[in-house]
């Protein structure tokens, strides 16, 4: 029996993380957790209740008080928030907005890494955020690190939008805040965007979703027949 691994999923905003992560844990039958999606929950969380996303101590709050619960879906994770489908609602612009902020609270990322912690303790897990290798899985035996250029990556999250009926947000638009958002993960004080030095990077910016996920499930083959 293969033994059942953490993989650690990280890189930049629209660098098809999610995506690629919950194919590769359907094909190993494994968990996903998208932890990217537990703090656009506590962003909208604060929103809904007029709370400014910079006020570290009122965030933190809600983020110890929230409960985020997924369960599959037919095409994408369902993600709800108190007991309240909020799938769409996470993915709006205002959200995407203002996450970074909340992403950046200590107190925020402690809790949340905790939940994310309990829930990879038994393995069998794929995991994709920015700091899943360097803070919250640091143990891991595989860990990805995906890139790809930022006008690629806004393309992408435009067509994403456009399919779900979001328009309210140009390509360029979109890019601007890709790169936006880049430069404060990289360069927020706690867990910044970073490769952790043990992780494989993967540029999927001339890559089909396939064969990411292709080169991805190599990795974790290759790693299971190593631990074996």
């Amino acid at each position: 029996m293969c033994k059942r691994l953490q993989v650690s999923i990280d890189g930049p905003a629209s660098a098809g993380k999610s995506t690629v992560a919950k194919l590769v844990a359907k094909k190993f039958n494994y968990v996903y957790c998208d932890t990217g999606a537990m703090y656009r929950a506590v962003t909208l969380a604060a929103l809904n209740q007029g709370i400014d996303p910079k006020d570290d101590t009122k965030v933190a709050e809600i983020a110890r008080q929230i409960k985020i619960d997924f369960e599959p879906g037919e095409t994408e994770q369902r993600v709800f928030l108190d007991g309240k489908e909020v799938t769409h609602d996470i993915r709006l612009p205002k959200v995407a907005a203002n996450v970074s902020a909340v992403a950046a609270v200590p107190a925020v990322r402690e809790e949340m890494t905790k939940q994310q912690r309990q829930i990879a303790e038994s393995g069998g897990i794929v995991m994709d955020g920015r700091d899943i290798g360097t803070t919250v899985l640091p143990q891991a035996p595989v860990k990805i690190f995906m890139v790809a250029s930022a006008y690629e990556r806004a393309r992408r999250r435009y067509v994403e939008n456009q399919a779900k009926g979001i328009n309210t947000t140009s390509l360029e638009e979109l890019q601007k805040a890709i790169e936006l958002r880049d430069k404060k993960d990289s360069t927020r004080k706690v867990s910044p965007l970073t490769q952790a030095p043990d992780a494989i990077k993967l540029d999927t910016t001339n890559m089909t979703i396939d064969e990411v996920v292709s080169e991805i499930s190599k990795i974790i083959k290759k790693t299971q027949d190593e631990l074996a």
